[in-house]
């Protein structure tokens, strides 16, 4: 199965659980459709990305990265590259390669959500397949190059210094996470 097909087949078995996430996700299929490329960085249409976010159950917090271009907190991700034969499979090499933290899990039960959002050119949309990734007691984090900073923020902490679209992700990862124990 090539990488397309199964992001075809990760976001037909996607249930977001709300209107905005179904639509995002028809979104997504669409764009796919009409875009055999829109797995890649070089689809100006936009394409599609896989993220983690790196969460330490047991101590209530979540790593998140200074990204080095945007300048903001956000999870670890990015592009899909050839040798990703999965959505999952990219999320977790992202995180992993980010976060610089080996054994890494990702939650059960595919992705915890979709978020679309508007890039500078040549492209135009990142549409961000979104996951949640467990780190093991005793982790520790290397900041990689990609990153001005890398920092373990308590939950509640987490609204104070990134946008909403993270808060957005840490919550739906704390609602599975509740969900899964």
């Amino acid at each position: 199965m090539s990488l397309y097909d199964d992001a075809v087949s990760v976001l037909e078995g996607h249930d977001g659980g709300d209107a905005q996430q179904a639509g995002l996700r028809l979104a997504y299929l669409d764009h796919l459709a009409g875009h055999p490329d829109g797995m890649w960085k070089a689809c100006g249409a936009g394409h599609l990305t896989a993220s983690a976010l790196v969460v330490d159950p047991e101590r209530g917090r979540v790593l998140l990265t200074l990204h080095r271009k945007l300048r903001m907190w956000l999870q670890m991700g990015g592009h899909c590259e050839p040798q990703d034969t999965t959505l999952a499979a990219a999320a977790l090499r992202e995180a992993t390669e980010e976060s610089g933290i080996a054994g890494l899990s990702l939650l059960p039960g595919g992705p915890v959500r979709l978020d679309r959002h508007p890039i500078p050119a040549p492209c135009h949309w990142h549409l961000d397949v979104q996951y949640a990734a467990t780190a093991t007691a005793g982790a520790v984090e290397q900041i990689s190059d990609e990153s001005l900073d890398l920092r373990w923020f308590p939950y509640d902490e987490v609204a104070g210094v990134a946008d909403a679209s993270v808060v957005r992700l840490l919550e739906s990862t704390r609602a599975r996470l509740a969900h899964s124990l």
